[in-house]
């Protein structure tokens, strides 16, 4: 085993590339995450999450392990709902944390998680800030949405059609004057009291399968639109299914968490993605 180590995981098949690195030895170049996350000619994933300490990265964390999270694209993003669950999961399989309760550090701060013992995890996403309002427009239809921060930023598009129908091959317009990072984009029905139906177009990655602070985000707005701040939801996104509690200060987000592969990337390889 010489290689560089390497799990593959999903949570609600939003899909990841671990990559253990305790002491934060490895050059994790925006081109390398990007070539690892290509699903022709890399690992295929939409992030990356390097198992790293934090301090052998410079940052202050009260866990143990500190997240770092990547878009597909390569750029560094600051939680993703997701992928903590599936980190969580991680730790606790290979042995590196004590019990199934614990912090994660995360660049949108730490987050308090739970490992159940069917393997599925509680995330405490801490706040879902409701932070005003605005527009996207896809295939020239253009609709309203709540603006939401759950340490990244979201805008929630409440909309009476099936949101299948939605064409979200391409980037939807969005007012970058409002989000000059970017936004991660969310398209929801309404199906029931306490139950959402939702499609995500994630900032850096286009549409994936599940996001997980956008199931907050969501819940968030949805009790906004009814004049609240605390509820509880489950969300069906293509995915998968999961349930999100809202409280004035503090949200959790709970669903399933997969390790589905592990292996060695070849160096060779490693070292070429970064040139590509």
């Amino acid at each position: 085993m010489g290689g560089i180590e390497f799990l593959k995981g999903h949570g609600t098949q939003n899909d990841f590339v671990l990559l253990p690195d305790p002491d934060g030895r490895l050059d994790l170049t925006r081109a390398r995450v990007a070539a690892l996350c290509d699903r022709q000619r890399g690992l295929g994933a939409d992030g990356v999450l390097r198992v790293v300490r934090p301090s052998a990265v410079g940052l202050e964390s009260a866990g143990e392990w500190f997240m770092d999270y990547r878009n597909a694209d390569g750029s560094i993003a600051e939680m993703c709902g997701n992928g903590v669950r599936v980190f969580a999961r991680y730790l606790v399989d290979a042995g590196l944390v004590d019990g199934t309760e614990f912090v994660v550090g995360s660049r949108a701060g730490d987050r308090g998680v739970r490992v159940h013992a069917d393997r599925s995890v509680t995330v405490h996403m801490g706040p879902a800030r409701i932070i005003g309002s605005s527009v996207t427009a896809v295939s020239g239809r253009e609709l309203s949405g709540v603006a939401v921060d759950v340490g990244n930023p979201h805008l929630v598009s409440f909309i009476d059609s099936d949101v299948a129908d939605l064409d979200l091959r391409t980037q939807p317009a969005f007012d970058s004057d409002v989000f000059p990072a970017g936004v991660n984009l969310e398209f929801v029905n309404t199906l029931e009291p306490g139950r959402l139906r939702m499609r995500v177009h994630e900032r850096g990655v286009g549409e994936t399968r599940a996001c997980g602070t956008g199931t907050v985000a969501v819940v968030a707005a949805a009790l906004h639109l009814t004049g609240t701040d605390t509820g509880e939801s489950t969300v069906d996104i293509p995915g998968g299914t999961v349930r999100v509690t809202i409280a004035p200060g503090e949200s959790t987000l709970t669903g399933p968490a997969e390790i589905v592969a592990r292996g060695e990337l070849d160096e060779a390889w490693w070292s070429a993605a970064d040139r590509s």
